[in-house]
């Protein structure tokens, strides 16, 4: 069953439709050029209301280390997402540090950018189209990768059906794809969760 992400929550609302919808990760942007971005304390607010079996990813775009650890060893964050120029050192002193699974986000253009992504050594990689823009990219340049990997990009819920159908991704996340004037909507994350579940 692929796996499903639902990034960029912000409101209390927002936590209270994924706990109805459950989806295995929801995401909490600490990125400061987002307008998602959530500050430490919104986001310990929000995940003290989140269904402990939802997991929470943090989304960090080159952030100072002690931060990232700080989220994560308080227990803010279960998981880090680094969506920015973070380098195979970086990945490794996180790991050093908190000892939290890592996902490493990459931009795909072309053949080479993902087989930059199957090299690296975070636990997850991530595939995406741009930094939260909700721009596809061209799919067919996945059908030779080998590793687990979580779909992100122009998702929404009249095509992940298709991609999970398609691509049979790790996971598949969506932020842009459930939101109505940049707000998350709770009929767009149920259908969303629901296309998913469909194809399994």
């Amino acid at each position: 069953m692929t796996k499903i992400k639902m990034c960029g929550l912000s409101r209390t609302e927002d936590i209270q439709a994924a706990n109805a919808i459950k989806p295995d990760y929801i995401g909490f942007v600490f990125a400061e050029i987002s307008k998602r971005r959530v500050s430490a304390l919104e986001a310990s607010k929000l995940k003290s209301k989140l269904d402990p079996e939802i997991k929470a990813v943090g989304v960090f775009l080159d952030d100072k280390l002690d931060f990232v650890a700080s989220m994560l060893n308080l227990g803010i964050v279960d998981v880090v997402q680094l969506h920015g120029s973070e380098d195979e050192e970086y990945i490794e002193k996180v790991r050093k540090i908190t000892n939290k699974p890592i996902i490493k986000a990459f931009i795909i253009r072309s053949q080479e950018d993902v087989e930059r992504a199957e090299k690296s050594t975070a636990d997850y990689i991530l595939l995406d189209g741009g930094k939260g823009e909700g721009r596809a990219f061209d799919w067919s340049l996945l059908k030779a990768i080998k590793r687990p990997y979580f779909l992100a990009g122009g998702l929404n819920p009249d095509n992940v059906g298709d991609a999970v159908k398609a691509l049979k991704p790790y996971a598949v996340d969506v932020s842009t794809g459930i939101e109505t004037d940049g707000v998350k909507d709770r009929e767009k994350m149920t259908a969303f969760a629901g296309a998913v579940r469909e194809e399994g």
